[in-house]
């Protein structure tokens, strides 16, 4: 990366990784076919296409962001003739954990290195309660599933808010008798909720619990996929730092649930204008406007943690351009990620000389406007690498990249978009 640069111009992110997911494993389940337009076909979506697949389930595809799934009903799946392989999807694995429990054969899913270090068991133990037999290996991959053991819905309480852990035990509640009420204690993404009413599903909400009644049959919809928000948020915080006329981000989804560092950015001073779309369906999308603006230090809500809590390596980008300090708690979650997301930002601040204190559940730091460059390690970790891409653009000397490639997992074709909008990016 070479240091400087601005940003400017119209740019569109691809489709939102999290609803791409879900729209492969509700339409493999449901009566009929489902289109989703729109559809993100980076690694992590395909893995789970490939693993639907090996299950019995057609797929076509029109175009490269277009999926008909050609759905098999609730019991229509069928035993794999190997383990499944997930690569690094974290969400593929925890969410076929819940829609493998209710079947009646058997299953062993795993993923690459990274994902076999990521903790299963807040999935697997409610599963277990609910009648399913599941093995973790010391609580991490590989995950079996034994299969043919019937569900019985439960009330439960999550720990932690978890989209993936709410999500997982809503479709094994779906071939579970009786009605599962899971109640969270902090909001996390309702992606899942959303599209099982688009599926035709009744799904309840009162306050913080949702309740399912089983044995529903999903029929299959055309979804339309809004772009990645989290996608969007490297160029949100980019133009926050190096657009001095505005840079545009078309079609991104501003699910509420999801749009907590649009609040963080905004309570640091960010000029971030929000021009709404007509609905096209259960998720709500915009037109993004930012431009270059004075950042300051905040104390981050806790109350807003889970609703970035992808967003926040370059949140701490953000920060580090800020004047004064930020302190982030609460975001403990980010330990259990594709890396030690708050280990591998702290380091990363210490390379460029931007001072730092690590905590156990978050990050202080004081803003410093510019930083010194150097070679970054980004763990394997997509966000990583794309954050202190991000931070190129305050840095004096260049800024060297090391271990890029899971960034297509959640953005393929990042660099050219980056390009595009003025980041200088060199390979090496």
């Amino acid at each position: 990366m070479r240091a400087g640069g601005r940003v400017a111009g119209e740019l569109a992110v691809p489709g939102d990784k999290s609803i791409s997911h879900r729209a492969l494993l509700l339409g493999a389940i449901a009566r009929g076919s489902t289109r989703a337009r729109g559809f993100l076909a980076g690694e992590d979506c395909l893995a789970t296409a490939r693993a639907l697949e090996s299950l019995g389930v057609r797929l076509e595809w029109p175009t490269p962001t277009e999926v008909i799934v050609h759905g098999v009903g609730p019991q229509g799946l069928v035993a794999p003739p190997g383990p499944l392989d997930l690569g690094n999807a974290g969400t593929a694995i925890r969410l076929l954990m819940g829609l493998l429990a209710p079947q009646r054969f058997g299953c062993t899913l795993r993923g690459d290195a990274s994902l076999m270090r990521r903790p299963m068991e807040r999935v697997a133990a409610p599963l277990r309660q609910m009648g399913a037999r599941i093995d973790t290996c010391d609580g991490r991959p590989p995950v079996v599933l034994h299969g043919g053991a019937p569900l019985r819905a439960i009330d439960y309480a999550l720990p932690v808010a978890s989209a993936q852990v709410k999500s997982a035990l809503l479709l094994a509640a779906l071939g579970a008798e009786g009605i599962t009420r899971l109640r969270e204690p902090a909001p996390s993404r309702d992606h899942t909720e959303r599209m099982l009413r688009a599926f035709g599903a009744e799904v309840e909400q009162q306050g913080a619990t949702v309740s399912l009644r089983g044995g529903q049959s999903l029929r299959g919809t055309t979804l339309e996929v809004p772009g990645d928000f989290s996608s969007a948020a490297f160029f949100l915080v980019a133009g926050a730092l190096a657009a001095e006329t505005p840079l545009v981000l078309r079609n991104v989804g501003v699910n509420p649930t999801r749009t907590g560092l649009l609040e963080i950015l905004r309570l640091m001073g960010a000029d971030i204008r929000v021009q709404r779309r007509e609905a096209q369906g259960a998720e709500p999308s915009a037109d993004l406007e930012v431009r270059r603006s004075t950042l300051r230090g905040i104390r981050v809500p806790e109350a807003l943690v889970p609703l970035a809590i992808d967003e926040f390596p370059v949140l701490f980008i953000a920060a580090a351009a800020a004047e004064g300090e930020t302190e982030v708690s609460g975001a403990a979650e980010l330990r259990v990620k594709e890396s030690d997301r708050l280990a591998a930002m702290a380091a990363g601040l210490g390379v460029l000389g931007v001072e730092h204190r690590l905590k156990p559940d978050g990050l202080w730091l004081r803003g410093q406007g510019t930083w010194r460059g150097g070679h970054i390690d980004s763990r394997g970790d997509h966000r990583i690498a794309m954050a202190f891409a991000v931070a190129a653009l305050r840095a004096r000397e260049p800024l060297e990249i090391a271990d890029v490639a899971n960034v297509a997992t959640s953005f393929p074709g990042f660099e050219a978009t980056a390009r595009a909008a003025g980041l200088q990016i060199e390979r090496h």
